[in-house]
């Protein structure tokens, strides 16, 4: 197509709801679905197969047919040199796919590496591409046995040519030769086609890459734009055919080039492409909505154009449709006459010139990516003239001499980023005194020179390469050259390829091999690509990535991880999914509490009026945040607790319109589903706050504002179900009204907690491990994680392929190894620690491999690298499962591995573990072993390098919450605790929220749960007192005779409820235990013994206020009864571990707020034994290792193990048996020295006859003798007891 293509009317074919356009630049192929594996080579006939040269006529290219023995049994040239060729022309064009080679049978000949080339014509041949570079073929060590490779990149062509590397040191290049593959169907375009409504899709050429544009619809007001743009592929300008394909189905899009595939969205909210005006093809005819006019027509050859099944291309040649506009189009596609020419680092190439002449002009075409070279060099009569890139600038120096021996400098530069891999192209015009560059035709901006020169060609000859001649030393020339001109005359490249005119070596003749190694492009998240011949690099400035492809984060992902390097709070960038798709951004981390708080922050202002809505037609407040709806998802997906405070101020105005009419206002959350219950409330229970506390304005509403009162009134709370959050819209519908009037207030996100950070697993045995799908990270991947062990080695994780792999280990106990191999043969990186690895501290290690580089990482610490090979292969391909701990024999890992995330994806260890023999969930060296031995509900916290029990929330004490916390009361001591307090509700929420829901506002009880000991000598007192704000109360007291009594007024009852719990006088000195809790009406205590409180008594203790301990001292309701018999003097005597609802009062009061006491108080254990805590049994040991299953020796400082030496456990046992002998002896004979000593003769030991006699008759214990007795501290010397 020259000028306007093909013009097309399509208004048959409207694209309501799918496109499927197939095109071709250049022209085309689309794959049948066919298995393509035929043998191509073989059935051809011998006149096929050409070569460079034939050693001898049984040498020729015909016999070169894999498993053939013709002729001398296979083709071998004359010379064996780098210059030799094998050629096979298929006829037409097919789909190759694979390729296999043999040497030449029976001989010492054969080919061990070659390149393959391609082309349509014969001429202007391609080289193959694999993994960006020109890939060079592995061929055969023997002459018999056959290689074969899978292209991964299938080609089209008609020609292809096999380029010996390399062949047998033993004899020559010898080859047979087979080519694997398939006929092909056709399909291809580049279009354009509009519509009324401002609908369009073009697809065009520009700059050597395809850009498709396409928009499905903007509206007027410019807030829905619809234009979408995407390119593809690179460098297309080669003269070789192109596929495109391109699939729409609404706004989902399918952009294939050449195999290639991009999918992606349109923007917008439309699916409808409308195009009710000509689709055209080949040119755009008419002005188009993207930009307007000014686009230049399509030049070059397409076929089988196909749109939506229908072959345009098949149409018009058999003038199906209208051929009325078409113009300068042919149904044959011109053979291109470029001859290009390819240049490396030690390429020259010299061209004869016309001598003694006094001008000189020079042409040529070229394209490069480096940005300095030498192009031209040409010695003139007396001077030179060079042509040369320089800084991506073209530059002209000329040294000539005039007359009388001086010399005249002439120096010109024109263009900029020429190194941008498109054909530009050169013209140097020199003569007497003049001299004008001109760069791609321009003329309007040629440079010219009037300085004053002299121009003698002479005997001259023009070089393209780097000399020792040249003003400026500049390394030679990498990249293309073509339309090469010498005095206005065209290079006769073909004299030069056969020998006859000029020179040249390490140049390609008749190819261009350039490659763009930014397409694909490899910097990841927004990097820039830059490049030159060799290598690209990526500039990651400003992404918030780091390394050779801006693949890693410089960010952590969540501030948990923030406050584990130490931070404070304050405003940081995280990044949830590091080296995913999703970018970093601003949170608020909030570290001042025992909870790190995460905040996102939106922009709807507090107190937000809203007026004028209604039913029909409701005002939609839209929520944005500081983050993405996908980014936002990240943090509410890992974190542990999420919450969103709502708040909805009415004055005439209906909320919720409860509990079963259809709301009148309503959010939308997280998954753009309606929800339609309030702050306060939970999903699918249409209610507000004050309807599940059943505290409305009115009782017949579960809404505050459906009363639909005048006065303001509100109902607020906090969204908590995480899977809902955030707030994105809310709509609201009752405003509209006279006197109507809403304000809505929407606070920040907040999240506490990072599942990922911490989702750990513990191996616990060497052959355990956690198996995932196959790692999937071709050309980037990373991995992070962290470990602690007590062993010292062990493989943190490996992936097999087929010979590709990947793995991580722990190789010694100061070693941490990163390897792995993609086709080049096994890498390794090693980092060493200064300090042993295996200290059952955490240690972080990341790992990342890309086509640039391999990186391994220890503790922010230690750190390697390694550049990846210029050439090779640059794709992990794995297929076996990921194994995390040991797998295929490898030694396995003893520990804990936790945070473990590859490619941005955290693997979820635990719930894989719950699955799995030998593996535990969470960190089993820890809290999972040893948090039993944190006592009396004291909870185990996790640290580095071991565990911790936080006895806060108990009343105990010490490093196993297993020392009592007690005090010792003199007359009128008190401890006072306050429900109602601020501080109290703060200090304690995260203590109670889980089993008793206390508020610092009202707190309300069902239940309780009271323990504490005592021990006193002085009744009556009051032990411990619950007030409240109504007369409500409890009461635990010991009355005149010494008994225990508990007393409960709940209401409902004229009288107290009171229990005599033991009618025994425990004011005796001994120390005492008590236990109780109450469930609505059942009330236990300790011995198991069961009340129940009347079915007239209330069941809530209403409005708690108030926890007194030795005496009251209260301004509100008191039983005065409690008063005048109880509260004097008071409780003198020792209290300890005393809990009540989780709250211990007397430890608070003892060591911090929010309790307080008046009196003398003094701390005291209360004669209280500590609890010892027996070592932890090999049995129950996670870490100690069975010799049976270890298979490699450890510390024995750190392991013992199970088996003991037999002549050791001998001898230990005769010990054993002599040492008990002789106990037992010293036994037998201090009793018979001391049976006469001493006399029981006490109170206790009669009380205790009595009580045995009492026992038979009314069930009682002896105990109650012994807790009986008047004053069992007076004890005569001679009452004494002795005993062993």
């Amino acid at each position: 197509f020259a000028s306007y293509g093909i013009d097309l009317c399509m208004s048959v074919f409207l694209l309501y709801a799918y496109v499927c356009v197939c095109v071709c630049v250049c022209v085309y192929f689309c794959m049948c679905v066919q298995k393509c594996d035929e043998a191509l080579a073989s059935p051809l006939p011998h006149t096929a197969f050409t070569s460079s040269s034939v050693f001898t006529n049984g040498y020729a290219p015909g016999y070169a047919k894999l498993n053939r023995r013709g002729g001398a049994g296979g083709w071998s040239p004359l010379d064996s040199d780098h210059y030799q060729w094998l050629q096979v022309d298929l006829g037409s064009r097919k789909q190759v796919s694979a390729i296999a080679t043999q040497g030449r049978y029976s001989s010492s000949d054969w080919t061990t590496r070659y390149r393959l080339l391609y082309s349509d014509t014969g001429r202007n041949w391609k080289p193959y591409h694999q993994d960006g570079n020109i890939w060079a073929f592995s061929g055969n060590s023997n002459s018999e046995s056959s290689v074969r490779h899978e292209l991964q990149q299938g080609i089209v062509a008609r020609f292809l040519r096999l380029v010996p590397l390399d062949w047998s040191e033993e004899g020559r290049i010898g080859l047979r030769m087979e080519l694997y593959g398939c006929s092909y169907c056709d399909e291809g375009v580049i279009l354009h086609g509009e519509g009324q409504q401002g609908d369009y899709i073009t697809l065009e050429l520009h700059r050597a890459k395809l850009l498709l544009q396409i928009n499905l619809g903007s509206n007027q007001y410019g807030s829905i734009l619809g234009h979408t743009s995407v390119s593809s592929g690179s460098l297309l300008d080669d003269h070789h055919w192109h596929a495109v394909v391109i699939e729409r189905f609404r706004r989902n899009v399918n952009f294939t080039l050449d195999t290639h595939t991009q999918h992606f969205r349109t923007n917008g909210e439309f699916d409808h492409l409308d195009l009710d005006y000509e689709l055209s093809f080949g040119g755009m005819p008419y002005s188009g909505k993207p930009s307007g006019g000014g686009r230049k027509n399509f030049k070059g050859c397409m076929e089988s154009i196909n749109y939506n099944g229908d072959n345009i291309t098949d149409l018009a040649r058999r003038k199906k449709i209208d051929t009325s506009s078409f113009r300068n189009l042919t149904f044959s596609c011109m053979e291109a006459h470029s001859f290009p020419v390819f240049f490396n680092a030690t390429s020259f190439l010299q061209l004869p010139g016309r001598a003694n002449h006094n001008a000189a002009s020079v042409g040529f075409q070229f394209r490069t990516w480096n940005p300095d070279g030498l192009l031209l060099f040409s010695n003139l009569g007396d001077g030179t003239l060079e042509v040369s890139l320089e800084g991506g600038q073209l530059a002209v120096h000329i040294n000539a001499s005039r007359s009388g021996g001086r010399s005249h400098y002439a120096d010109m530069s024109s263009g900029s980023d020429l190194s941008d891999g498109q054909w530009h192209a050169v013209r140097l015009v020199a003569k007497e005194n003049f001299a004008m560059l001109t760069i791609d035709g321009d003329e309007a901006s040629a440079v010219r020179t009037s300085s004053p020169l002299s121009i003698t060609t002479g005997e001259n000859v023009f070089i393209f390469y780097h000399t020792n001649n040249s003003i400026h030393k500049i390394r030679s020339f990498q990249g293309c050259m073509q339309a090469i001109l010498l005095d206005d005359q065209p290079a006769d490249l073909h004299a030069v390829e056969k020998g006859v005119a000029g020179a040249f070596e390490n140049v390609s003749l008749d190819m261009c091999a350039i490659i763009d190694r930014c397409m694909p492009n490899h910097c990841e998240h927004g990097g820039r690509c830059k490049q030159t011949w060799d290598g690209f690099s990526c500039t990651c400035d400003g992404t918030g990535y780091t390394g050779a492809t801006c693949h890693t984060s410089i960010y952590e992902p969540s501030c948990e991880a923030y406050k584990h390097l130490g931070r404070s709070s304050d405003t940081y960038w995280v990044d949830p999914d590091g080296s995913g798709p999703l970018g970093p951004f601003k949170v608020n981390c909030n570290m001042t509490e025992d909870k790190v708080w995460t905040t996102v922050m939106n922009n709807l202002p507090a107190q937000t009026t809203v007026m004028g809505s209604s039913r029909d037609r409701r005002t939609v407040l839209q929520v944005n945040y500081s983050a993405s709806m996908d980014q936002v998802t990240a943090i509410t997906t890992s974190a542990e607790h999420c919450e969103q405070h709502i708040s909805y101020s009415c004055r005439t105005s209906r909320l919720l319109n409860t509990p079963e009419g259809t709301p009148y206002t309503w959010w939308v959350g997280r998954g753009s589903e309606k929800h339609f219950y309030w702050g306060g409330s939970g999903p699918g229970v249409q209610k507000c706050a004050c309807g599940i506390d059943r505290n409305c304005t009115d009782p017949k509403y579960d809404c505050n504002c459906d009363a639909d009162q005048k006065q303001w009134r509100e109902d607020s709370g906090l969204l908590v179900y995480k899977d809902h959050l955030p707030v994105s819209q809310v709509a609201v519908g009752d405003t509209n009204r006279p006197g109507s009037e809403a304000k809505l207030t929407v606070g920040p996100l907040r999240c506490q907690g990072d599942g990922n950070y911490w989702n750990a697993a513990s191996f616990t045995t060497p052959s355990s491990y956690l198996h995932f799908s196959t790692f999937q990270g071709e050309t980037s991947a990373d991995i992070s994680f962290y470990f602690k062990t007590s062993a010292p080695y062990g493989v943190f994780l490996e992936n097999l392929g087929n010979t590709d792999f990947i793995r991580l280990e722990l190789k010694s106990p100061t070693v941490v190894s990163f390897s792995f191999d993609v086709g080049n043969g096994p890498v390794e990186l090693q980092v060493h620690s200064a300090t042993p690895l295996n200290d059952d501290q955490w240690h972080r290690v990341m790992a990342e491999r890309n086509v640039k580089e391999a990186v391994l990482q220890l503790d922010l610490t230690y750190r390697a690298s390694r550049p990846a090979p210029p050439q090779g292969h640059t794709r992990l391909e794995l297929f076996s499962q990921l194994y995390v701990g040991a797998a295929g024999g490898q030694r396995g890992f003893l520990g804990c591995i936790r945070a473990l995330r590859m490619n941005g994806v955290t693997l979820d260890l635990e719930e894989r573990a719950k699955v799995t023999p030998g593996v535990k969930s969470g960190c089993q060296g820890h809290c999972t072993s040893y948090g039993v031995y944190c006592r009396n509900g004291g909870q185990c916290v996790e640290r580095y390098n071991g565990y911790a029990c936080d006895c806060t929330a108990t009343a105990y004490d010490g490093p196993f919450c297993t020392r009592e916390v007690g005090g010792f009361f003199e007359a009128g001591t008190l401890v006072r605790y306050n429900f109602l307090s601020e501080a109290a509700a703060a200090a304690n929420r995260d203590a109670w929220s889980m089993a008793h829901p206390l508020s610092s506002q009202e707190v309300t009880l069902e239940q309780e749960e009271v323990a504490f000991s005592f021990s006193t000598s002085n009744a009556p007192a009051i032990l411990m007192y619950v007030s409240s704000k109504t007369q409500d109360y409890l009461a635990v007291l010991l009355r005149q005779n010494g008994s225990l009594q508990v007393r409960y007024h709940l209401g409902g009852l004229r009288e107290p409820f009171s229990i005599d719990v033991d009618q025994r006088n425990l004011a005796n000195g001994q120390p005492h235990t008590f236990n109780m809790s109450r469930i609505d009406r059942s009330l236990d205590h300790y011995p198991p013994v069961t009340y129940t409180l009347p079915d007239a008594s209330d069941t809530q203790l209403n409005q708690v206020k108030t926890l007194f301990l030795g005496k009251v001292y209260e301004t509100g309701h008191v039983d005065p009864e409690l008063i005048d018999r109880y509260n004097s003097p008071g409780f003198v005597g020792c209290l300890s571990r005393v809990q009540f609802n989780g709250v211990a009062p007397l430890k608070y009061a003892l060591r911090t707020p929010p309790a307080s006491y008046q009196g003398k108080l003094v701390e005291s254990n209360c004669g209280a034994s500590p609890l010892s805590i027996p070592p932890m049994s090999a049995a129950t040991d996670p870490w100690h290792l069975d010799n049976t299953d270890a298979e490699f020796p450890f510390n024995e400082e750190r392991v013992v193990p199970d088996g003991v030496n037999r002549n050791s456990a001998i001898i230990g046992g005769i010990i054993a048996v002599v040492i008990f002998t002789i106990l037992c002896t010293l036994v037998f004979l201090i009793r018979y020295m001391f049976r006469h000593k001493g006399t029981y003769h006490t109170h206790e030991a009669k009380g205790a006859g009595a009580a045995g006699a009492e026992a038979g008759v009314g069930g009682e214990s002896a105990d109650t003798a012994i807790i009986g007795t008047d004053n069992p501290e007076t004890i005569d010397e001679s009452k004494k007891e002795w005993f062993i």
